[in-house]
């Protein structure tokens, strides 16, 4: 027992007591520094010393997106829950409420339409949070029905990409989304809309099989680690040393993979600039 049991009166010592919340203070995975969250928050949650890109909700990418963060959600076609019947340590059914639960999301792709520097466009926006935003039948769907509203709308489509891969899951019926989104980016292609795929970080497995490297231009965040297999699996296949950085952003950029990598502060002016220059749109003269 402390000198708190013993001595302060029982009201005093529950003020003592008060926790402290567990995400009052972040540690940068990178430096090991410690950002207060709310200055973490406010600066896109890109940490402020090192400028390593941490993970950003979907509802704040959509926010710092739009213009004056006003957008609207794009609803997304049922489908069947869980057809394979799966079930490891739990039902798949029951994982998916409890990721409905957390994320306050119906799967792993948001959708959404609104104007950025008055252009209208629709954007995708995949959450690793929801189970690694695997790809499966839901998040497929989302993504060919935010693909179909830019054609029939003709805007530019921009897709956020962060995910593990397919959904296990679901097995065939999530490795069939590949050949959907890619079909549903040739459409886009041959109706001259500009397609931009954002890579953040992890984008990796049959996403980037498919759709995630399929863009008109090709954009990353600093740091994004971008591949299909992981790098221990290729040593294992190759039976050599990786490069240093091998995976990450700025190796792919340098290796020509990707068309350019951007900071989180810089990425709406450049969405905008190519948008504008993709739809022969002139900018509003405050912004060009």
């Amino acid at each position: 027992m402390n000198w708190i049991s013993n001595v302060v009166p029982p009201k005093v010592r529950s003020f003592l007591r008060r926790e402290t919340p567990e995400n009052l203070w972040v540690k940068c995975p990178e430096s090991g520094e410690l950002v207060f969250h709310k200055d973490l928050e406010a600066n896109l949650f890109v940490v402020p010393g090192s400028g390593y890109h941490m993970r950003l909700a979907p509802k704040a990418r959509l926010a710092n997106l739009f213009d004056g963060g006003v957008y609207d959600e794009l609803p997304t076609p049922d489908v069947p829950l869980d057809p394979l019947k799966f079930r490891d340590i739990k039902r798949y059914t029951d994982r998916l409420k409890e990721y409905r639960a957390k994320t306050e999301a119906p799967d792993a792709v948001k959708l959404a339409f609104g104007r950025l520097d008055g252009m209208e466009i629709v954007v995708a926006v995949q959450d690793f949070d929801f189970l690694g935003g695997s790809l499966g039948m839901a998040a497929g769907e989302a993504i060919v029905t935010g693909m179909t509203t830019a054609y029939e709308r003709q805007t530019p489509f921009i897709i956020f990409t962060a995910s593990g891969g397919a959904r296990m899951q679901e097995g065939i019926f999530s490795l069939m989304q590949m050949p959907r989104t890619t079909i549903a980016v040739q459409r886009l292609r041959d109706s001259n809309l500009p397609y931009i795929v954002v890579l953040t970080n992890p984008t990796t497995g049959g996403v980037t099989a498919s759709y995630a490297m399929l863009g008109d231009v090709q954009i990353a965040e600093p740091g994004a680690v971008i591949g299909f297999a992981g790098p221990r699996v290729i040593e294992q296949t190759i039976r050599e040393r990786l490069p240093e950085g091998f995976q990450r952003a700025e190796y792919l950029e340098a290796h020509g993979m990707i068309d350019m990598v951007v900071h989180r502060h810089d990425m709406r002016a450049t969405l905008a600039r190519l948008c504008s220059i993709m739809t022969h749109t002139p900018r509003p003269a405050a912004a060009a």
